[in-house]
């Protein structure tokens, strides 16, 4: 008999929001024939919900998962997977307070921990922050075992919580690109012609507003800009102000591969502005699909390329870059990334082999740790 599985925190499958997603709906593809999966999603219309993915059991909450709607979409949906299921995976840690009741159910709990310092993101308010921070102590204490996407999250989680998490990546190797892409050339015209590219989440530390205003001084040079933007307020305010900048391609979130990859594959370089994630897909793609990565340089991103990046912090030390770089230079930069596409704690497979040891091999103890 398989064990049953959950995956909490996620918006739901098919995947269509960002990296947690990508990691269940991998997780269902490639651990499916070993393992009974449940995974909670967010409210939904009836028309468009669908019982199974891949194999997985679908359970559909009254919530939105993100906002203020996360938290009881996440205390729900961990209360109903504890009560019936034998592995719970919890990615994110926005429901701490409810862990400890874990203490009477004796699940195997998992928690992912996202990104880098999740207490301290601008998008927070003073007291979000210091609710955050208490819920992911909480998380630390209780769960059964930890993970971290990254060394330097890894260590500042051991450093603040006194736990030392597994760390587990992200895959990024794919199989999207086929041979024919007359209908794709037709889709995105723009392809013709040099560009740099960037996806980001609408969020303020994702720094849109600072490639905006970057290329807004470079008319010369084109940005392909990829987001949802119509999930925040920011999100919305930026994506007016990239339409007012000729040379900036705003194009709303693509959640189809063939896509996605065929837009990334063809630019110029791939620019990363994400500031507080901890080892990003996206970035982790990029890498894979053979760019020239241009990075906000934060630790985190300096870890995930080993370096092998032209970092920016600020507009000005963007705009220096596009105007400066040079074609043997984005070359040099592609050559020292490329071994990282090929190692295998960036395969799927790894990945998802290393989430399977977790769901198999740890026991819950009678007390936290």
């Amino acid at each position: 008999m398989k064990k049953k599985v959950a995956i909490v925190g996620t918006a739901g499958l098919p995947a269509s929001y960002g990296g947690f997603e990508t990691l269940a709906q991998n997780l269902v593809a490639h651990l499916g024939d070993r393992y009974d999966f449940t995974v909670y999603c967010k409210r939904t219309p009836r028309e468009e919900r669908h019982p199974r993915f891949s194999g997985a059991r679908l359970v559909y909450l009254p919530f939105h998962s993100n906002g203020w709607e996360s938290l009881p979409y996440d205390i729900v949906s961990l209360l109903h997977a504890l009560s019936t299921v034998d592995v719970v995976l919890y990615l994110g840690p926005v429901a701490g307070m409810i862990l400890p009741i874990n203490r009477v159910f004796r699940k195997n709990l998992i928690v992912n921990f996202g990104g880098l310092d999740e207490w301290e993101r601008e998008k927070l308010h003073a007291l979000e922050k210091k609710y955050m921070f208490a819920s992911c102590w909480l998380c630390a204490r209780f769960a059964t075992e930890t993970i971290a996407d990254n060394l330097v999250l890894q260590q500042s989680i051991k450093r603040s919580f006194a736990t030392d998490p597994v760390v587990i990546r992200y895959g990024g190797d794919r199989d999207s690109l086929t041979a024919d892409q007359v209908d794709l050339e037709a889709s995105y015209p723009f392809v013709k012609e040099p560009y740099f590219v960037s996806v980001a989440r609408a969020q303020v530390d994702n720094n849109l507003h600072v490639l905006i205003d970057a290329f807004k001084e470079l008319p010369e040079k084109r940005l392909v800009l990829i987001s949802n933007w119509n999930v925040s307020k920011y999100g919305r305010e930026m994506y007016e102000k990239a339409q007012s900048v000729p040379n900036v391609v705003p194009l709303p979130a693509i959640y189809d591969a063939r896509r996605i990859d065929f837009v990334r594959s063809r630019a110029t370089a791939y620019i990363h502005s994400h500031s507080y994630c901890g080892t990003s897909p996206s970035l982790v793609e990029a890498i894979c699909l053979g760019l020239p990565i241009i990075s906000w340089d934060v630790p985190t991103n300096r870890e995930t390329t080993k370096g092998h990046a032209l970092f920016f912090d600020s507009k000005e030390s963007l705009l220096k870059i596009i105007r400066d770089v040079t074609r043997g230079e984005l070359a040099r930069v592609k050559q020292e990334l490329s071994p990282l596409a090929a190692e295998e704690e960036y395969t799927w497979k790894h990945v998802c082999q290393q989430y399977a040891n977790l769901f198999d091999q740890r026991a819950v103890s009678d007390s936290p740790s």
